[in-house]
């Protein structure tokens, strides 16, 4: 049977256009807010249900493992059931899920339901991008991608800022209850509006070793990025065994897609040079993505003394910043301007914002890190639309619906990949930054006399004991080495960060474009 031609397809129009857009869109917003959401809220949560801090970590790796696990089977499942069975499924999976994930009160219940939860979202994210970009006749897929690109930016920036809101004047258990009444009216408007894919043709037959095998692969392999440094990595037989796990799937997974008619994931179409070129910079850009929003955080409360709610709510305008850019960046591709330019431009402003990040001091505060998420509100948006513009342009039906799955399921291998590089980065690190400063701190340094001095005659005044005064002095001495030490190595995190970025400028100028190609993206369909 022949895909549905682009002349026989009707975009919706008006109110339907919008309405459908907004729920897809909100749903992905939705999905992604509920990947960072918790990360502020899990001390709470272990001090709550009896966990300890390593076992808490799962209940971020067990949403991971799922979304990574079903996002490049979306097209192939959307086509199974139908786009609108199935999104409305996910959307009321999803929904279930945070219900009884706000009402566990055990950490194996709990992980259990982040788990489903993670199936449903997961399914939300690849199905929302496809329902956006098949709303836009292929002249305004960059109108489409902006929208979604908009999604992308604000989902993890905003879920840290309302976990540490909800948790701090409410409870943790209603992170999870807010999901209840917007999964509700998205159901209702996903069965109304949202249609089936035209042209889509239910699969023959369902590849389940294909299947097994990708879970097995990507399952394993987000499993050692979550897990590998709390485990000391290749340390631990459990990240071997899982690391082996990962490459032997991943090697079944391919010979089997490569061999047989109906794969689950296409992955024949690599064979097109700026999908795979695109792939790269969508590993790039998740790194980025979620390594930033990971790492700033971390340095803002423990290096400067935030609090969540305070570090959270500081992101958001950076994320405002990349909502106005997106248009920008719409229009200017509508007008023929060559996405590699806008890009590189990107490249330029992110690799800013990480070097002056790296600049940070004791004595920083809010002012000094506006302009630079200001910067990195609208690097993101001049490099996520272009990227997925560039990489599946020439891409129509079912090949667009399975590449944009496998962009979004190496976008966030590519987080995942990134907050681990940096954990194991910053632990490297950490010693040798101590060590150095540990050699500055002794009887012998003036300096570092006079503080020891100082504090112990404040101890002292405050009626301590000279033993007492001097164990106090060395404690709060060992606090501001502490934090010292702290900014040293999130500065030369942020610094090889911005190093990382700059490797997307070759691969840029490797992926093929001319205006030819751009009046073929836009009329030959």
């Amino acid at each position: 049977m022949q895909e549905t031609t682009i002349e026989s397809i009707s975009y919706p129009q008006g109110f339907t256009k919008w309405i459908t857009v907004i729920t897809a869109i909100s749903c992905a917003i939705l999905e992604l807010i509920d990947t960072t959401i918790v990360n502020v809220s899990l001390r709470e949560i272990s001090g709550s249900i009896g966990a300890t801090t390593t076992e808490i970590a799962w209940v971020t790796t067990s949403y991971a493992i799922s979304n990574v696990i079903i996002i490049p089977l979306t097209s192939m499942l959307s086509d199974l059931f139908g786009r609108r069975v199935y999104f409305t499924a996910s959307v009321i999976l999803f929904t279930f899920a945070s219900l009884m994930c706000g009402l566990s009160d055990s950490l194996w219940t709990l992980v259990f339901w982040r788990f489903v939860q993670g199936l449903g979202g997961g399914g939300l994210l690849s199905t929302a991008q496809t329902v956006i970009i098949g709303a836009f006749p292929p002249a305004q897929m960059g109108t489409a991608n902006a929208i979604f690109g908009m999604g992308m930016i604000m989902g993890p920036t905003f879920g840290p800022t309302l976990g540490g809101y909800i948790t701090d004047h409410i409870s943790w258990h209603w992170i999870f209850f807010v999901n209840i009444p917007i999964g509700m009216t998205a159901a209702v408007l996903a069965w109304n509006y949202i249609t089936d894919r035209p042209g889509a043709v239910k699969p023959k037959k369902i590849d389940w070793w294909g299947i097994l095998f990708l879970v097995v692969a990507v399952g394993s392999l987000q499993y050692v990025l979550e897990e590998g440094t709390s485990k000391d990595w290749f340390e631990s037989g459990e990240i071997i065994i899982f690391t082996i796990l990962a490459v032997v799937g991943l090697i079944a997974f391919i010979i089997r897609e490569l061999s047989i008619e109906y794969p689950a994931v296409n992955i024949r179409l690599y064979s097109n040079y700026n999908l795979a070129m695109g792939s790269i910079m969508n590993f790039i850009l998740g790194i980025l993505l979620f390594g930033t929003v990971f790492i700033f955080p971390l340095f803002a409360q423990i290096s400067l003394g935030w609090t969540a709610t305070q570090t959270g709510v500081f992101m958001i305008p950076g994320a405002l910043c990349a909502a106005i850019a997106m248009p920008i960046v719409a229009k200017l591709m509508g007008k023929g301007v060559n996405p590699k330019v806008i890009i590189i431009g990107g490249v330029f402003l992110t690799f800013s914002f990480l070097m002056l990040l790296g600049r940070s001091s004791p004595d920083s505060n809010e002012w000094n890190f506006y302009f630079p998420f200001v910067l990195r509100g609208f690097g993101m948006a001049f490099m996520m639309s272009p990227i997925l513009a560039l990489a599946v342009g020439n891409l129509k039906g079912k090949d667009m619906a399975q590449a944009v799955g496998l962009a979004n399921m190496i976008r966030q291998l590519g987080g995942a990949f990134g907050i681990a590089l940096i954990n194991v980065y910053l632990t490297s690190i950490n010693a040798q930054v101590r060590g150095n400063m540990l050699g500055y701190l002794t009887q012998y340094d003036v300096s570092s006399s006079e503080r020891f001095d100082t504090l112990t005659k404040l101890f002292l005044g405050a009626g301590k004991t000279i033993d007492e005064a001097q164990m106090l002095a060395l404690k709060m001495m060992d606090g501001l080495l502490f934090r010292q030490q702290a900014i040293v190595c999130y500065n030369q995190g942020f610094i090889a960060v911005g190093a990382v970025i700059l490797f997307c400028i070759p691969i840029v100028l490797l992926i093929r474009y001319n205006k030819k190609d751009k009046m073929a993206v836009h009329n030959d369909h």
